[in-house]
């Protein structure tokens, strides 16, 4: 390796701060690095609409949430979820990210929503079944999925695709 590359790593190597935000440029040499990955392999970046990918934390009794929309660059979102009073959950913030995201999509426009969350697809199935299987009574922190449910309901109105894939790293 030449000294000028090891000098390069040194400082690279070095550099102290806030964490990198991911660019995913699918243009270039780094075409083919996107389109390897688990969401390039199911087409998510050909998906013709709005495409998010949400998460939550839930360090130390204090919950957050929040999803990032890969078509509008500068189109993320966060929120505190709860007080530590109430004692945390580790769904309640993932269904808080996952209300972000058609929350502050246009119901005319489709809807990839992507996580990383096997439980949280599985309560939105409960939530949207038919007849008398589908319900939020006894589900916890049911004031969240019921203002998720009022904004599928109009997507669903308006016949606009809405889709949750769980992915195992976005």
């Amino acid at each position: 390796m030449a000294d000028e590359q090891q000098a390069a790593l040194k400082k690279a190597a070095g550099v102290s701060g806030g964490k990198d935000e991911c660019q995913v440029r699918l243009k270039g040499r780094e075409h083919d690095y996107w389109m390897g990955t688990e969401i390039g392999m199911l087409g998510c970046y050909g998906f013709q609409g709005q495409v998010t990918a949400g998460d939550s934390s839930d360090k130390q009794g204090k919950m957050g949430a929040g999803y990032n929309n890969l078509r509008r660059k500068k189109k993320k979102q966060q929120c505190k979820v709860g007080r530590e009073e109430e004692g945390s959950s580790s769904n309640r913030p993932e269904l808080a990210a996952f209300l972000l995201a058609p929350r502050d999509t246009l119901i005319e426009e489709p809807l990839l929503y992507l996580c990383d969350n096997q439980s949280l697809l599985k309560a939105v199935t409960r939530w949207t079944g038919e007849g008398g299987t589908a319900t939020l009574v006894g589900a916890p922190d049911a004031n969240i999925p019921a203002a998720a449910i009022e904004i599928l309901r109009k997507r669903i109105t308006a016949e606009t695709a809405t889709f949750l894939v769980k992915v195992k790293a976005y």
